[in-house]
């Protein structure tokens, strides 16, 4: 559920649908604005092989990302099928944007959306939570 505080920062109060947090941030993006300029000359052949070494690991990470990405979609439908089937209890947690700011264990799928609503109405009505989650 995504609302706004009356400071009109938006939060998102949600189920955790897997039962792990994640923790994967963006990485900060560069601008490479002097790659354009690379030649057909052998200098220019020899800067682009060191620079294709030097970010030779930045493709890996990112396809390991991908990866990590892709085996997560793979495992969420069964993770909230398990939840679903066996009744596992549901984790609450708001977001300020969207960095985790507070989480707390619940109950069932109908308790966990009642905690929902009721906190989603306390963050528009400013009464904020404090902040659990590992002072990022």
């Amino acid at each position: 559920m995504k609302v706004r505080d009356p400071e009109g920062q938006t939060w998102r109060v949600t189920r955790r649908w897997v039962p792990w947090r994640r923790r994967l941030r963006a990485p900060d993006s560069g601008h490479f604005d002097g790659l354009n300029g690379l030649g057909d000359d052998p200098v220019s052949a020899i800067i682009a092989i060191i620079l294709l070494i030097i970010a030779l690991p930045f493709i890996l990470l990112a396809l390991f990302v991908a990866f990590e990405f892709l085996l997560l979609l793979l495992l969420i439908p069964f993770a909230a099928l398990a939840r679903v089937t066996f009744g596992a209890h549901w984790t609450i947690e708001a977001r300020r944007g969207f960095t985790i700011w507070w989480d707390a264990p619940s109950g069932g799928w109908r308790e966990s959306g009642e905690q929902i609503r009721t906190l989603a109405r306390a963050i528009e009505a400013g009464q904020l939570p404090a902040r659990t989650v590992g002072g990022e």
